[in-house]
């Protein structure tokens, strides 16, 4: 007498379907939230990378208004200035200038005069560094401020 198999027979000929929808449904979401997670990894890895680099972008910055600074001299007028670079960061500079007493001539209206002439001569820098409202390039809005004080 030959013996078969009862599993796929009888009372449980639809048990092989609900463990195969099971196993589908379990991997779906398995691989939902491999996606899902991907996805958020991505948008961190790009926002850190921009805001690294609005850090790296301000410290260019301030090189680049001492370099102004030296090369017009002192008291030049580099307030407000603006550029965009690569069309994506939009770098914002501020200057204001500290002297004792006397002012030198070419002062601006915004400089700070100070007391003591361990202070005088000295430029301070304020660089803000944004990302343009671009919704491809970063989940959240970046922005980096740098304060910077020079002796000249």
């Amino acid at each position: 007498m030959q013996r078969k198999n009862n599993i796929l027979n009888s009372s449980r000929k639809g048990m092989a379907m609900i463990m195969a929808i099971s196993v589908i449904v379990i991997m779906a979401t398995i691989m939902a939230l491999s996606l899902a997670l991907t996805t958020k990894t991505t948008k961190k890895t790009m926002d850190l990378y921009l805001y690294e680099q609005s850090i790296l972008l301000s410290k260019s910055a301030t090189e680049y208004v001492l370099l102004r600074i030296a090369q017009n001299g002192p008291c030049t007028h580099i307030n407000d200035l603006s550029f965009l670079q690569d069309d994506l960061y939009n770098i914002d500079i501020t200057t204001r200038y500290a002297y004792t007493a006397p002012l030198p001539a070419a002062c601006p209206a915004n400089t700070i005069t100070v007391q003591t002439p361990e202070q005088n001569g000295s430029v301070i820098i304020d660089i803000a560094v944004s990302v343009t409202e671009d919704k491809n390039a970063t989940s959240e809005p970046i922005r980096y401020f740098r304060r910077t004080i020079q002796k000249l």
